[in-house]
């Protein structure tokens, strides 16, 4: 009789990514408001990106495809993740586990990666820079004005760290715990 295990640390790291995904898409990582009160709003997060001039919403295309291959790649893998959990001695299980540990970690170091260029990029071109988290007074190149620019990293941030460490861990159990026999050799 075959015993059945259960990787139950893949199985918290699949619902918890399906969670992230679904929070992610009304609650953003990182906000950026320019002005007092906001004139201009920026949420971001990997699978919803929001701008806002005085009120206004600004939709580009290209960002909401971007958004839109992310949350469906975010949900495969939470998916796939959480396929793995339940059957993680079977022969394609380590497939479905390489497949889905690592989307939540390509994203979080993307996001991060962004969230380190943007400000480089801004002081680069436009002569200021935004802070990753606090609030400062902005006067970029050849302007008369300043502004008040506050920026801020936001709970979900947090939480898909902790999801990309469960995943990681899912990944680390499977090696320790759940390896398949060597095949007898002829």
């Amino acid at each position: 009789m075959m015993e059945n295990k259960i990787n139950f640390i893949a199985l918290a790291a699949g619902i918890s990514s399906l969670i992230l995904v679904a929070i992610s898409f009304f609650v953003p990582w990182w906000k950026i408001t320019f002005g007092s009160p906001a004139n201009v709003l920026v949420n971001f997060s990997p699978v919803n990106v929001n701008f806002s001039h005085s009120g206004v919403a600004v939709n580009i295309p290209l960002i909401w495809a971007l958004n839109v291959a992310c949350l469906l790649t975010l949900l495969a893998g939470g998916i796939i993740l959480s396929i793995y959990a339940v059957k993680p001695t079977k022969p394609y299980s380590k497939n479905l586990l390489g497949f889905g540990y690592n989307k939540p970690l390509f994203t979080l170091v993307a996001f991060i990666a962004i969230l380190i260029a943007v400000p480089i990029v801004l002081q680069a071109f436009a002569g200021f820079s935004l802070p990753i988290n606090g609030v400062a007074t902005i006067s970029p190149k050849g302007a008369n004005g300043s502004a008040i620019v506050t920026t801020a990293l936001e709970w979900p941030f947090y939480f898909a760290i902790v999801v990309t460490g469960l995943c990681v861990a899912a990944r680390v159990v499977h090696g320790k715990i759940f390896k398949q026999p060597p095949l007898p050799q002829p």
